[in-house]
């Protein structure tokens, strides 16, 4: 049986996972989304914590491969999973460009127990994606510090004000099969 923070983990991690996404008006802005979406395709570890709430003070481990989409159109799929303890959740998600924007589900969605991207915005080194679960609404926002560090901050909307609830910060690890030749 999981516990409550689990749970929280598992929309917790489903929200990280909005970091991999992006909705774009522009069709044009597409040669910048797929970009984006290469710099931060890859394995992702490292830690979180639920900044805020009854759960504030959790912290969490998650692990995370992303690869882009094939084809023309901009997008990510993600596997790995996000931990609480001794209790490890699986993590999934696709995002896929569709017309002027993005579709995607985490876990298995906003009608499940997972997430759907609402809206969103792609610049060079960060995301601003709006996401949605039945009534809860809020806002992810994803940085790429440099190549090797993706930071996220998750937020909601408490009436009129935006309240962040979860901080992560995932470093990008080595392909550890890498291997090269001198001559």
């Amino acid at each position: 049986m999981l516990t409550r923070p689990s749970l929280i983990a598992r929309g917790l991690a489903a929200l990280t996972l909005a970091a991999l996404a992006a909705s774009a008006s522009p069709a044009a802005a597409s040669g910048r989304d797929k970009a984006f979406f290469e710099t931060v395709a890859g394995q992702w570890k490292g830690p979180g914590e639920i900044v805020a709430g009854k759960y504030k003070g959790t912290k969490f481990t998650c692990e995370l491969e992303g690869a882009t989409l094939t084809g023309k159109d901009a997008g990510i799929t993600l596997d790995g999973f996000c931990r609480v303890g001794v209790f490890k959740q699986p993590m999934t998600a696709t995002i896929s460009e569709k017309g002027k924007g993005y579709t995607g589900t985490f876990l298995d969605g906003a009608d499940g127990k997972g997430l759907d991207i609402v809206s969103g915005n792609v610049s060079k080194d960060k995301i601003v994606v709006g996401i949605n679960r039945k009534k809860l609404n809020g806002a992810m926002i994803a940085r790429m510090q440099d190549p090797s560090l993706l930071n996220i901050t998750i937020s909601v909307k408490v009436e009129d004000t935006m309240v962040p609830v979860i901080g992560v910060a995932l470093t990008r690890q080595a392909d550890p099969m890498a291997v090269g030749s001198i001559r």
